[in-house]
């Protein structure tokens, strides 16, 4: 069997390489409650798990930044449900209107929440490559998260309004938020804020604390984007998944490590010749015990990898 046709029979192995992140196995119910991050900046945890009805697709951090004026949603949630829970959260805390939704990338349990916040008309900000992701998988996602978790609890895919094609600011009213648009990594469509009020940084999930990082966009494309905002040095960043609060560098090398070793791993198997099923089976296992849902995602990463590594 060729490395090529080896690969393709992977792809719809996994779904034709989609990443749900996820939709799939049960998970507990989760507690919506919230954490103060840095002075008026609210996190949600997500839980550890694959979306399923009792956690609503809550699985993703999620919040908003009070300014002087208005509120930011840093990322809207996994559900219909899910949003309308943030949002009643941050009515709360405050009554200033919600000016700014940011859609962080394209994965469901970041973006499907956006539908909750409609009624307050505001600005949903994107990357530029945001909307053709939206329009490949958004339907698919929808139809799979309906059937978890039914018609209601689910909402419309939500396009962004406005577009980031490499950095913009957003004034909230004596705050800024800075939104930089990313090359291809986690997925092809990354967005990262930069509160500059309190110097906290949200990457979304171009940093995973914990749990088993899936890959939809680019290997080395990820791996140098990392570098370069390892070379900025953050210090308190709200990861996509993971505790609410990190300190960059080391939750940073942690991921770093793991894709360094799935590439490098990869690059071995097709450099000795062989095949992607036996690399699936061997690559980054040193790396099981370290992270959460690793069977659930490792081999599709290393499939994703391979694909993108043998041809270079």
């Amino acid at each position: 069997m060729s490395r090529a046709t080896a690969f393709d029979m992977t792809r719809r192995a996994f779904g034709a390489g989609l990443c749900l992140c996820c939709l799939a196995s049960p998970a507990r119910a989760q507690n919506f409650a919230l954490e103060e991050v840095a002075s008026s900046v609210f996190i949600r945890r997500g839980v550890d798990a694959e979306a399923d009805a009792a956690n609503l697709d809550g699985i993703a951090n999620i919040g908003f930044i009070i300014g002087e004026k208005s509120v930011l949603v840093t990322d809207s949630g996994g559900s219909l449900a899910d949003g309308r829970l943030l949002r009643r959260m941050i009515r709360d805390k405050t009554a200033k209107p919600i000016s700014h939704v940011v859609l962080s990338h394209g994965h469901p349990d970041h973006f499907f929440g956006a539908g909750a916040f409609l009624q307050d008309k505001p600005v949903f900000i994107g990357h530029h490559r945001l909307p053709e992701a939206l329009a490949a998988r958004g339907e698919f996602y929808r139809r799979r998260l309906v059937g978890l978790l039914g018609e209601s609890n689910v909402g419309p895919v939500v396009m962004p309004t406005k577009l980031v094609k490499e950095q913009t600011e957003i004034d909230l009213g004596g705050r800024r938020i800075v939104l930089t648009a990313h090359q291809p990594a986690h997925t092809a469509s990354d967005l990262s804020m930069l509160d500059t009020s309190s110097g906290l940084f949200l990457p979304a999930d171009l940093l995973f604390v914990g749990r088993i990082p899936p890959l939809d966009g680019s290997l080395s494309g990820w791996i140098g984007q990392l570098e370069a905002m390892r070379k900025r040095k953050y210090g308190p960043t709200v990861p996509g998944h993971g505790p609410a609060r990190v300190d960059f560098g080391p939750a940073s090398a942690a991921l770093l490590r793991y894709l360094t070793i799935l590439r490098d791993g990869v690059r071995a198997e097709i450099d000795s010749g062989g095949s992607i099923e036996h690399a699936m089976t061997q690559v980054a296992q040193s790396e099981r015990a370290k992270w959460k849902l690793f069977d659930d995602y490792n081999q599709r990463n290393v499939a994703e990898a391979y694909s993108e590594l043998e041809w270079q």
